[in-house]
């Protein structure tokens, strides 16, 4: 684990987002598998440390684009769960009023202005909103996620490409869990390293361990402290493991038992918790209680969403087109 000094504040912090993304995800998986209601969510359980080191990193007016894998993500940047659940089980409630799904949450007031389907393509839409900080005379930065997966695809190198040609205040952020839906990492590139894939853009890359929260928490720091000061993009690799499928239901055939029962037994939230016992920043009643509180609060979200109604067939059109009454032709 990182060495770091975050501070019992900032610890807490992460902490409360690793415990509250498992919860979301290990119910929203509940609740699936025995038909209590109807969804598919790409489960990030296990990856839990980055968002909540990326989240605690950015400030809220930084910018944060993700992927279908990314309601962790959504969560450590501030994302409310009904909103991240609404969206999820298709209600009302949700962030863009149940007509998004699972795979396009977006929260602008909290600075999550894209969440994408479609993989790699996140990328050159991060870039563009750095490009508009740049013009808008602000120092946000903006932070992109993904998988190691997008890091094969075209736009992924477009839009490192143009960021380092730029030097845009752009994180590009890699979710390293070794698989790309279904394919392990060594059958899709040749490179060992995610991170030395920066090279070819003269852009700084760093591989951290994505199992420490800390340890991305001072990564993407630096990496947004750069971007601020005019200093161009960079590369962050964080290597970690996805505990479940790639998607909920998903038998996982594909993948090793051994490396699974390995990365199970070091999963990062009790990692953490000990690391914040023995460091003595945080006192067992008090991580009981965050863990307690994670469980009550997705529990309070998901009866909020289930009476909530799902979208009115009105809505069918409504946010696809702008309104242009009274503006002249």
């Amino acid at each position: 684990m990182s060495t770091e000094d975050v501070g019992k504040d900032t610890a807490g912090r992460m902490y409360t987002t690793m415990t509250l993304a498992a919860a979301c995800d290990e119910r929203l998986r509940r609740g699936i598998g025995r038909g209590e209601f109807a969804a598919v969510i790409w489960p990030h359980r296990g990856q839990e440390a980055i968002a909540a080191g990326m989240g605690a990193a950015l400030r809220a007016d930084d910018r944060l684009v993700t992927t279908y894998r990314g309601l962790h993500d959504l969560i450590g940047k501030g994302v409310p769960l009904i909103e991240v659940i609404g969206e999820v089980l298709g209600r009302t409630a949700g962030a863009s009023g149940g007509k998004g799904g699972t795979m396009h949450i977006t929260a602008p007031e909290v600075g999550v202005l894209l969440s994408t389907g479609i993989v790699g393509a996140g990328v050159p839409v991060g870039v563009g909103q750095a490009l508009a900080a740049r013009q808008q005379g602000s120092d946000r930065v903006v932070a992109v996620s993904f998988g190691d997966g997008a890091t094969n695809t075209g736009s992924f190198h477009e839009g490192m490409n143009l960021a380092a040609t730029w030097r845009l205040p752009v994180v590009f952020v890699c979710q390293n869990n070794l698989f790309a839906e279904m394919t392990p990492i060594a059958e899709t590139m040749r490179v060992e390293r995610v991170a030395d894939r920066a090279l070819g853009y003269a852009m700084p890359g760093e591989r951290v361990d994505g199992n420490d929260p800390e340890a991305v928490h001072a990564a993407v720091g630096r990496a947004a402290e750069r971007g601020r000061s005019g200093g161009g993009p960079t590369l962050l690799e964080c290597v970690t493991f996805r505990f479940e499928g790639h998607y909920s239901g998903d038998p996982q055939k594909y993948m090793p038992p051994e490396q699974l029962a390995a990365a199970r037994k070091a999963d990062p939230i009790p990692r953490y918790r000990q690391v914040l016992l023995d460091g003595g920043v945080l006192t067992d009643a008090e991580l009981t209680a965050i863990e307690a509180d994670a469980s009550a609060r997705v529990e309070e979200a998901l009866r909020a969403v289930l009476d909530s109604p799902v979208p009115d067939l009105g809505e069918i059109d409504r946010d696809v087109y702008a309104a242009m009454e009274g503006i002249p032709a």
